[in-house]
């Protein structure tokens, strides 16, 4: 007898990125039983459709990130699992991720044979994690939990890097992107990194992830 295809929920806050996740999962013998855009949206289906797994982004609009999406679907204790399908490669997400209660962490560059064998790996009660990632997480020093009222202090350039930083960009792409040079951009890191009382741009980029609305200051 076939066994009954995995369901799986999409939560990503790119309509298009959810369509062509969709579209390639069902052809691969998925069940794509819902959509989320952002956390509030990805906890109340996973209830209401018991998904197998919860392909779940790390940044989402509005003020809920899907780590703490993840925190709250994990605490609920449900069968559904959640696996972790970004585009960042930040080794303090991969281990928030972790701790939050995810059983993987993907990157949306990974090849479809890969992505689809995670999804089954941790279906069935396993972990997907790369070990490039984990490798990295595990030298990363600890995150240091921050006032995120220390946000505030941010000029609206600072706030554009912070963004910038927290979507894997070098400073060199960062001053390509906001036509400035690198060295400007790397002041304004020091600057930003000193203010939030942070030691590193990965920890400033995780504290701007998770209190800062998610895109560029107008």
């Amino acid at each position: 007898m076939t066994a009954d295809p995995l369901r799986i929920l999409i939560v990503d806050d790119h309509a298009l990125a959810r369509e062509g996740l969709k579209a390639v999962l069902t052809s691969s013998g998925f069940s794509v039983v819902g959509e989320a855009a952002d956390g509030p949206a990805a906890i109340a289906l996973t209830e209401a459709l018991c998904p197998d797994v919860v392909l779940m982004d790390v940044r989402l609009k509005g003020d809920m990130d899907g780590l703490e999406a993840t925190r709250r679907i994990a605490a609920l204790g449900l069968a559904a699992r959640v696996l972790m399908l970004t585009l960042h490669d930040l080794p303090a997400y991969v281990r928030e991720a972790l701790a939050a209660g995810a059983a993987g962490y993907v990157l949306k560059d990974t090849a479809i044979d890969d992505l689809q064998a995670a999804i089954v790996r941790v279906a069935q009660g396993q972990t997907a994690l790369p070990l490039d990632l984990v490798s990295a997480a595990m030298r990363a020093p600890e995150p240091v939990e921050r006032d995120p009222t220390a946000l505030s202090s941010l000029t609206g350039r600072e706030r554009e890097i912070v963004h910038l930083i927290a979507e894997g960009m070098t400073n060199k792409e960062i001053g390509r992107s906001l036509g400035i040079s690198p060295a400007t951009v790397k002041a304004h890191v020091e600057r930003l990194i000193a203010k939030l009382g942070v030691t590193d741009r990965t920890q400033a980029a995780v504290l701007a992830s998770r209190h800062l609305p998610a895109g560029r200051e107008a």
